[in-house]
């Protein structure tokens, strides 16, 4: 897959989105915590996901910083007229659907690291609103089959902080183990919706 232009590559775009999430973090009373992305390879898990709201405010985060988050979905979304080209432009690449039941999506998502110099993939590990116990590991297999690190992105709605940390973990292959020590990140957070975590 190609490297695609993002709507960060534009001066304006990139100014009009800026403004956008900075806008909407100021009036919802949202704080940003950010002192950079801890790796240039990196996957990213953004969680506790509980509401609908918590897109909005991730992407404000990510407009506000013009951050250069890549998403895999459905190529299906792609294919939807002027928004199919929004997905590609806010940083999203195809993947088939086919691919998607085979599972061959880590695959897509490891040859997506081998041809990147640099790449944030941002991941949503819960993979849903509703109350997990574990989280899903797609992105645990990911980044141990690329050989990279996983970072931390987070909400909290008790402080209406939304930020980055900058610990990272490397994944030992210890599945549960690890599992555990990256769940433990998000222990003292609150969702949006806290009855849904």
């Amino acid at each position: 897959m190609s490297q695609r232009t993002l709507i960060f590559d534009n001066r304006f775009w990139s100014a009009v989105m800026k403004m956008i999430g900075q806008t909407y973090i100021k009036m919802s009373g949202w704080k940003i915590d950010f002192n950079g992305v801890p790796a240039k390879k990196i996957v990213i898990i953004a969680a506790p996901h509980t509401s609908n709201w918590d897109f909005p405010i991730f992407m404000a985060f990510v407009f506000t910083l013009g951050l250069r988050i890549r998403y895999l979905g459905k190529d299906s979304l792609f294919n939807i007229p002027l928004i199919g080209r929004l997905f590609y432009y806010l940083g999203g690449f195809p993947v088939e659907r086919q691919s998607i039941k085979a599972n061959a999506i880590i695959d897509t998502a490891v040859d997506l690291f081998d041809q990147h110099d640099e790449l944030i993939l941002g991941i949503a590990p819960e993979g849903t609103r509703s109350k997990v116990k574990r989280f899903k590991t797609g992105f645990y297999r990911i980044a141990l089959q690329a050989n990279v690190p996983i970072g931390f992105a987070y909400l909290d709605s008790k402080t209406k902080m939304v930020g980055m940390s900058q610990k990272t973990f490397i994944p030992t292959g210890d599945l549960d183990k690890d599992l555990a020590e990256i769940q433990a990140f998000y222990a003292d957070k609150t969702g949006v919706k806290p009855t849904n975590q």
